[in-house]
């Protein structure tokens, strides 16, 4: 059965776990239907999930992304069980490679074989969470003899992905996809692995679950928002990840400028490849009204769950005011 559409705030809230206990029991309110976190630094998703289940009732909480290098697959799934016992039936884990920047950098951990990696982590994962005793000799992973009790309600485990190999292999070994950061033209293609890796685990792509954040704005100076998505997110396409993403859906000679610009510092040069039409292209800027027509395109092209996030640097009347168009009943999905 494909999957029905749902709507999600962005969390952490605020740099306070109080922040995220009052945004989701403000969405869940107003008609929410999920809130997914993403993992990166203070305070850290996983634990403030788990204190979820004591402020919602009904809500689905996701994590989109924890970074599979920060964790091994016996962790994750000891959290995951934790997790699933405090929100039976309402968590979703969702593994991915993240970036150079913060694996290198904040972590001090190589990222090698990132595709290979999150297809291992999540395999091992599931097994786990199963209640099978592990016994993997892979390529960057290997385990043996761990076994936990699996749950009532097990805990589905996504991938997030972005270039067709790992689409393939999300849809392929994990429950469901988790997008991010892609430009309009190249959401069909991305789609279609998402078929593609499906049909290799004999299930149907449209019965695959595909989440996206979308970076969102309601707010009528569009110049001052697009100039908040270029500095929020010119580092990000700079990456090897997202560079390679970037030139893979379409453009490469942005990509090539943001990759010579970062080489050289030279910021101007770098946020400047980023023009209008290209954040307008991956970024939802706007009236509500047209906020909530684009939301209702990329429901109707794939993307099945919608994680509102508000652009960062936005005022606190912008983020109220995103979220409010962006309720279900005001979008219409």
């Amino acid at each position: 059965m494909a999957p029905s559409q749902r709507m999600a705030v962005t969390l952490p809230g605020g740099p306070k776990v109080s922040d995220t206990i009052d945004r989701v029991q403000w969405a869940e309110a107003h008609g929410y239907t999920d809130a997914w976190f993403g993992d990166g630094g203070a305070p850290d998703a996983l634990t403030t999930a788990a204190i979820l289940g004591a402020y919602t009732d009904k809500m689905r909480i996701g994590v989109a992304v924890t970074p599979v290098f920060t964790r091994t697959p016996a962790v994750l799934a000891a959290t995951a069980n934790a997790i699933g016992q405090v929100l039976p039936g309402r968590f979703v884990m969702g593994l991915g490679s993240s970036s150079h920047n913060m694996m290198d950098g904040w972590h001090g951990v190589p990222m090698q074989k990132p595709v290979t990696r999150v297809r291992e982590t999540a395999i091992m994962v599931k097994s786990m969470l199963a209640g099978e005793k592990s016994n993997f000799d892979l390529d960057t992973l290997h385990s043996h003899g761990y076994r936990q009790m699996p749950l009532e309600h097990p805990v589905p485990v996504y991938m997030a992905a972005l270039r067709g190999k790992m689409i393939e292999n999300a849809a392929e070994f994990s429950d469901g996809v988790i997008f991010n950061l892609w430009p309009m033209g190249a959401l069909p293609k991305m789609i279609k692995h998402v078929h593609i890796g499906a049909e290799r685990a004999g299930k149907k792509g449209e019965d695959v679950e595909v989440v996206n954040r979308h970076m969102v704005l309601v707010t009528d100076d569009k110049e001052a928002a697009r100039a908040k998505f270029r500095a929020a997110f010119a580092p990000y396409y700079a990456t090897p990840v997202y560079n390679n993403f970037l030139a893979w859906a379409g453009y490469e000679d942005a990509a090539a400028i943001i990759r010579e610009g970062w080489a050289e510092r030279d910021r101007e040069k770098t946020t400047g490849a980023i023009s209008d039409d290209l954040v307008d292209e991956i970024a939802i800027i706007g009236s509500p009204e047209e906020v909530q027509e684009r939301l209702r395109w990329c429901g109707q092209t794939g993307i099945h769950t919608h994680i509102i996030a508000p652009l960062g640097g936005a005022s606190e009347q912008e983020v109220a005011l995103t979220f409010e168009a962006c309720t279900p009943e005001k979008v219409g999905l």
